[in-house]
């Protein structure tokens, strides 16, 4: 094979591309194992539940996501290759090293970027904008390859046998052995497909297209579900759905409302900061917890919340209403039956 030369090195123009995707890649490997340790379930900053977010609106591998957030063991075993499968695409990107097979591994990652968290972002639509940029970019890298300045170029200058190979060119760089009157084609029907998903997605996780634009980042959203009563306790699953990642919910308030609704049970802020760990069984690895000054509950976080009082046993029989209150002055309320 015939090393690039500049008259036909479309790979050339598309350094700076390689470069910082290359080091978007990269970084992840070098922010949590270098900078901070991400990797520990212990840690503050795990980035298995900084997976868990993506949960509540993730788009097709929703399954996959809960799946691994249910079982810990799985999840940091897939967050450790994740990491290191984004360290060797960046670290090959930006050297410029079997480019094309690498360029499959970006147009990978930024998939599960954009169908995983795509709907996250409270200033500028974040992963989504990153998600469909790296599915576009690892589109363009493959039709370039490397150019003049790359370890691809590199071996094929100098001969390398495995640069000799058919399977090079689709690997590394150089000319892709397509025909002239069909590559046209391949790029223009590989573009409208990456624009078309682009549309998709932002039509549903952003209503970027048509209707009303929405931000599912901007304000927490809880669902209370599996509602029960009886005797002495009151219990409840609590899923947060929606809101800033970064954070959490701040409950302040639960309470148990009648048909006329009056309170006849509360639990104050300081009541919730000082949950016991008997009151909450967390079902992802996001968990639901009492913090200094109120109960958080971070988003994707699901737990069954019980709540044992000997008011409830004198309760009549009939409709009641929970009602969890956050400090922004946001509630929820779910109707419960006691028998």
């Amino acid at each position: 094979m015939k090393p690039i030369t500049l008259k036909n090195d479309a790979g050339l123009l598309t350094l700076a591309i390689r470069l910082v995707v290359g080091w978007t890649y990269f970084s992840a490997l070098w922010r949590r194992t270098i900078l901070a340790d991400k990797l520990d379930p212990e840690q503050a900053g795990y980035i298995g539940e900084k997976f868990n977010h993506f949960l509540p609106n993730a788009l097709g591998i929703k399954p996959i996501i809960q799946y691994l957030v249910e079982n810990p063991d799985v999840l940091w075993i897939n967050m450790v290759i994740f990491t290191v499968i984004e360290g060797i695409v960046g670290l090959f990107i930006m050297f410029g090293l079997f480019t094309r097979l690498m360029s499959i591994g970006v147009f990978g990652l930024a998939m599960g970027i954009l169908l995983g968290s795509g709907w996250i972002g409270t200033t500028c639509l974040d992963e989504w904008q990153i998600g469909v940029l790296g599915i576009a970019t690892g589109f363009v890298l493959f039709l370039t390859g490397s150019g003049k300045y790359s370890l691809d170029n590199y071996l094929m200058k100098n001969n390398f046998k495995l640069t000799k190979t058919k399977g090079f060119a689709w690997l590394g760089s150089g000319i892709l052995p397509i025909r002239e009157s069909v590559f046209p084609k391949v790029v223009l029907i590989g573009s409208l497909l990456i624009f078309g998903m682009t549309l998709m997605t932002n039509q549903v996780f952003h209503g970027g297209l048509w209707g009303t634009l929405h931000n599912k980042s901007v304000k927490p959203k809880l669902e209370i579900t599996e509602t029960l009563m009886s005797h002495e306790v009151i219990s409840f699953d609590v899923f947060r759905t929606e809101g800033v990642d970064v954070y959490g919910a701040w409950i302040i308030g639960i309470e148990v409302l009648d048909a006329q609704q009056q309170s006849v049970l509360s639990y104050t802020q300081t009541d919730l900061a000082g949950m016991g760990d008997e009151w909450i069984s967390n079902y992802y690895v996001a968990k639901v917890k009492p913090g200094a000054h109120s109960l958080v509950i971070p988003l994707g976080a699901k737990a069954n919340l019980s709540l044992k009082d000997p008011v409830l046993q004198d309760l009549p029989t009939g409709n009641y209403t929970i009602k969890l209150t956050d400090i922004s002055g946001a509630s929820w309320e779910q109707e419960v039956r006691k028998p």
